[in-house]
């Protein structure tokens, strides 16, 4: 998508998982809800996605020229540049809380839910992360101009709102209208910093290097992101079988992510105040909104 438009398909990247997102956990609900066999069913569907997939990028004119070396191409490669380390200090807490918060949503979500509203419903189960995921598109597609301290600020100050308004609904009580919209419209400011976060984050890191280290560090800083959304969300459920409860263990789970925020927020203001003296902080630039920002949430 890159080779073929560079804006266009640099905000493709950033939008469409994010799309994907929110159309499969909708769409996995319902089938869950209402269709027959919905653990082979929904796997049934995907199966035919990939299919049509295959052959479309089978009829797409190919852009590079073919040589050696396809099977060494896939080897991972993982760099830490020396010029991108004071960004990539800044970046990486926000990423992580970004997709940690995701791993929340996904993992204790529907529990959460079923709690509040008093429903079983795997509709109303999904829709905490269908929020999430719907916000953070909102933010790619509103600041796809922004600069990037101003997408990361913007980011630290709604996911902190967002995840304090949501532990407020958590820990008011066992349900009721009242707190199951605080919980909501809480997923949804949460999720508007988790779409600002991660593609400011990338945006924050990537002008940093040079073309022939962009895959390195971009592989750096999924991992980053896979282990924000993967480790905390399985304490998490450990936590709420053997720990303290689905609400004690949600506080906790809240907390750690503003601290990670405020930790970001910190760094964040240290490299403003030496802006002067190097580029650890700068403004997006047009190479940046090329990078596929939100790759990484199909895995």
């Amino acid at each position: 998508m890159l080779d073929i438009d560079v804006r266009k398909g640099g905000f493709l990247n950033s939008f469409t998982p994010l799309l994907g997102t929110m159309g499969g956990v909708l769409t996995a609900s319902l089938v869950v809800q209402y269709l027959p066999a919905p653990t082979r069913l929904i796997y049934t569907v995907l199966l035919g996605v990939f299919v049509l997939q295959v052959l479309a990028v089978l009829a797409m004119k190919e852009t590079v020229s073919r040589k050696p070396g396809a099977l060494a191409s896939m080897v991972p490669e993982f760099k830490l540049p020396r010029s991108a380390r004071a960004s990539v200090a800044i970046a990486a807490p926000v990423m992580f809380a970004v997709w940690a918060l995701n791993g929340l949503y996904g993992a204790l979500g529907p529990a959460i839910t079923r709690t509040l509203v008093h429903s079983s419903s795997a509709v109303w189960g999904g829709m905490p992360l269908f929020i999430v995921a719907g916000f953070a598109g909102l933010a790619v597609v509103t600041q796809r101009s922004a600069g990037t301290r101003t997408m990361m600020l913007i980011s630290i100050g709604t996911l902190i709102v967002g995840v304090v308004i949501t532990l407020l609904s958590i820990a008011s009580g066992s349900g009721g209208t009242l707190s199951a919209v605080g919980f909501f419209a809480g997923s949804a400011i949460s999720g508007f910093g988790f779409g600002s976060g991660f593609q400011g984050g990338i945006r924050l890191v990537v002008p940093q290097v040079e073309p022939h280290e962009r895959a390195g560090i971009l592989s750096f800083l999924y991992v980053v992101c896979y282990v924000g959304l993967g480790v905390p969300a399985v304490i998490a459920g450990v936590l709420v079988v053997h720990g303290g409860g689905l609400v004690r263990t949600s506080l906790e789970y809240g907390i750690t992510v503003i601290v990670l925020a405020l930790a970001a927020l910190a760094g964040l203001v240290r490299s403003s105040r030496r802006s002067h003296r190097g580029p650890a902080v700068q403004q997006a630039a047009p190479l940046a909104e090329a990078v596929p920002v939100a790759q990484a949430s199909k895995g």
